[in-house]
Parts: C-alpha cells; structure tokens; sequence
C-alpha cells in the first residue's frame, strides 16, 4: 500500500510536459450542467466495453470524478480510473480497447505510468493506473468526501461553475478549467487527508 506521503503528495507536472499523444484538443467552450442521473448507467456502459475488451487484464474499473458524485454539478463526461497489471505495457490493454473504440490520447510516465483513453459515446476519459496507485486511492476518498460533506460538495460545485464561466470566455482549454479550480480542490483534499490522519 502507499504511504501517506504518497497518498497526499498533489501531481506537478515539469514545465514544458507535452503528454498529448496525438496533440492537444481543439478550444472549446467547458459545459458544466446539472446532475444527471444517467451517469451511473452511463459507467455501467463504458465498464462493460472495457471489460469485454480486456477480461481479467482489467483488475479494477471504478466510477471516479464529479459524475460519480450524487448531486455534484459536471462537465458531461464520465471519468474512469482502470487498473492494470502495468500501466507502461501498452500493448497489454491499448490495442483490445481501440478496437472496441477507445483512444490513446494522454501519456505521462513520470505521472504513476498514466495513461488516458478517450470513448466518444458515451463521452468518457478512461485513466490508466497499476495495483496499489496513489492517485486511485486519491479519488476513492475525494468522491466519498464530497459524498459525506454537502459544505464541500457545494463549494466545489460554486468553483466549477465559475471556472467554467471564466474558461470558455477564455481559450476555452481543459487544462485551464482545471487550473482555475484548483485551489478549492487543493484545500478540500487538505481538510480530507487532516482528517483521515494523513496529514497534521
């Protein structure tokens, strides 16, 4: 199992990282809309192509993300965390889910060997990590979090909306959305890991 160091240490990426596969996306505008509650039948389907893609080479498939969250306004696509043996072993998981229309999009070794696989319909980000990950555990405990603290659920409902509001008035770029929440994020996890005894 992680440390708690591992678990509460936040992702920087090196300046001038360029994890884009093919290229990074096109500007758009950032849609964050109501709950909806399709979305966890909207799991069940991506869950069911990526296992009769990959069998047992899929360890884990888990719903992760704000659309895992009952209540939580987000950007309609569905996030997934999937386990496998080595997330650096491509050739292992890549070729069986292009086949079954997913594509590579993101690759950040020095991020946990991640990996992101992209599925039009329904719109899903499928994010690849080994046995045992830090960051898998990260979002495990973030979605219960907000599960169990309507407080923080709206505060990062409110950052979201105006993220959004200000992003697509703006380059209309994923990363920048997420940049601009970050803050709200950052001091939610805080509160999470000082009160799961990971940090003091």
């Amino acid at each position: 199992m992680p440390t708690a160091e591992e678990i509460t240490k936040h992702h920087e990426p090196a300046p001038g990282q360029n994890p884009w596969v093919n290229g990074p996306p096109a500007p758009a505008p950032i849609a964050v809309v109501d709950y909806d509650e399709r979305w966890p039948g909207l799991f069940d389907v991506v869950a069911r192509k990526i296992r009769a893609a990959l069998g047992d080479a899929a360890l884990a498939i888990e719903h992760v993300g704000s659309t895992s969250v009952k209540g939580l306004h987000a950007k309609p696509t569905i996030d997934v965390d999937l386990t496998v043996a080595d997330p650096a072993d491509e050739r292992a998981y890549v070729p069986a889910l292009s086949s079954a229309g997913f594509t590579l999009v993101i690759r950040e070794p020095e991020w946990h060997e991640h990996r992101c696989l992209q599925l039009a319909e329904p719109s899903s980000n499928v994010h690849v990590f080994g046995p045992d990950c830090p960051e898998v555990i990260r979002h495990r405990m973030f979605r219960q979090w907000l599960t169990e603290h309507p407080e923080d659920l709206e505060l990062y409902r409110r950052a979201k909306l105006a993220a959004a509001s200000a992003i697509s008035a703006g380059s209309g770029m994923v990363m920048d959305y997420n940049k601009h929440k970050e803050p709200v994020i950052r001091a939610i996890y805080e509160r999470m890991f000082r009160a799961s005894g990971l940090t003091r």
